[in-house]
């Protein structure tokens, strides 16, 4: 898939568990697991806001475009 999906990268740079980062953006830490791995046919950009307000990074820290070769 040519989108890859860094929020391990930011929850270790910001020191968050996903446990913390789901409650404080009121998901469930099934759904937060599906975003992390990947495997999200979608994500609303509400979520995405609030995952980013709580992470204080900016989208592109999140999502990274790859295409394939």
């Amino acid at each position: 898939m040519p989108i890859i999906v860094n929020l391990d990268v930011m929850l270790a740079t910001r020191k968050m568990r996903s446990k913390d980062l789901a409650e404080k953006i009121g998901i469930t830490t099934a759904n937060l697991s599906i975003l992390k791995s990947g495997k999200a046919k979608a994500i609303r950009f509400s979520t995405l806001e609030a995952i980013c307000e709580a992470l204080d990074c900016q989208p592109s820290d999140i999502l990274e475009f790859s295409p394939e070769l």
